[in-house]
């Protein structure tokens, strides 16, 4: 069997549709397209860990995902084929017949498409911004989910975290989840040696009178090398040594299936961060970065008068 990365973009849209619907049946049925993307790529080992980190750059000098293409493809057609639906913006969720499909990932595809395609036809007669191939397989445009301009920003962001020296990112990192409530320590994993394998440590408190110790990892790698389960059970060794009980775990990059299950065992769960969570959360808590307000243009100024 191929890998996911040899796979055509269309094979790999073809591929997605039974994994969109496996896991949103774990998730109850509804999600947001982001934590449903996610899941599906922690959850299938064919798929490389750094997918959703690993931006391209356009002929144009844009940046992009290509895993977004296959995925908002996937969802696309599985919507014209009524297996889901989206009640709103950046939201899906499993209908009747999404959630009693039984067979499996060639007989799904085969289904879906025998639906989307004739419709993608239709849409194209009347709408020339989508390009028909005309050969059945494949048909060429871009859904809205992901725009262009939030991958670029996304990427930009991802780039300027990696140009960080390890020092500075550690200390971006104490920023960030001091905006997250946490005191820090400034005596513990504020230092280049001598840390104890902390790069941050400080107390939050829950419940008006409830204060824990929280233990900070930040690792400023690049998107091809994934944190593995030794970084993780180094960290915990270091999370015992000063008592805390309550883990927090910072890449620019990924983490392994292998590590994302050591961070879960035990007592104490790990909070793992990556680099495509790493960037919701500088732009949730507007840490170093700016909104800007872009106002585009809706269908009604395309169509025909």
């Amino acid at each position: 069997m191929k890998k996911y990365n040899e796979l055509t973009r269309h094979e790999q849209e073809a591929y997605l549709m039974l994994p969109i619907l496996t896991e949103l049946k774990k998730l109850g049925g509804q999600s947001t397209t982001k934590d449903l993307k996610r899941s599906v790529v922690a959850n299938d080992s064919s798929i490389p860990e750094n997918t959703l980190t690993d931006f391209k750059t356009s002929r144009k000098g844009s940046k992009y995902l290509p895993f977004n293409f296959s995925f908002n493809f996937a969802v696309a057609n599985l919507i014209l084929a009524e297996m889901l639906k989206r009640p709103k913006t950046g939201i899906v969720k499993l209908t009747e017949k999404g959630r009693e499909f039984k067979g499996n990932g060639t007989e799904l595809s085969e289904q879906v498409y025998k639906v989307s395609v004739p419709l993608w036809k239709n849409k194209s007669k009347r709408n020339q911004s989508i390009n028909d191939t005309g050969n059945n397989e494949e048909v060429v445009a871009k859904p809205d989910e992901d725009s262009d301009d939030e991958e670029s920003w996304r990427s930009e962001i991802l780039s300027a975290l990696m140009n960080l020296s390890p020092a500075k990112f550690e200390l971006f990192c104490r920023a960030l989840v001091k905006r997250m409530k946490v005191d820090i320590d400034e005596n513990v994993g504020t230092k280049l040696t001598g840390d104890g394998g902390l790069d941050g440590y400080g107390y939050i408190t829950t419940d008006d009178f409830r204060t824990s110790r929280v233990a900070i990892q930040a690792k400023r790698w690049s998107i091809n090398n994934s944190v593995s389960s030794p970084e993780i059970d180094k960290f915990r060794g270091a999370m015992d040594k000063f008592r805390a009980e309550f883990g927090i775990f910072i890449t620019t990059s990924t983490f392994t299936r292998d590590a994302i299950k050591a961070s879960r065992a035990g007592t104490r769960v790990i909070t793992l961060i990556d680099g495509d969570k790493l960037i919701d959360l500088v732009t949730k808590y507007e840490l170093y970065v700016k909104p800007v307000t872009v106002y585009k243009l809706e269908d009604f100024f395309r169509e025909e008068n």
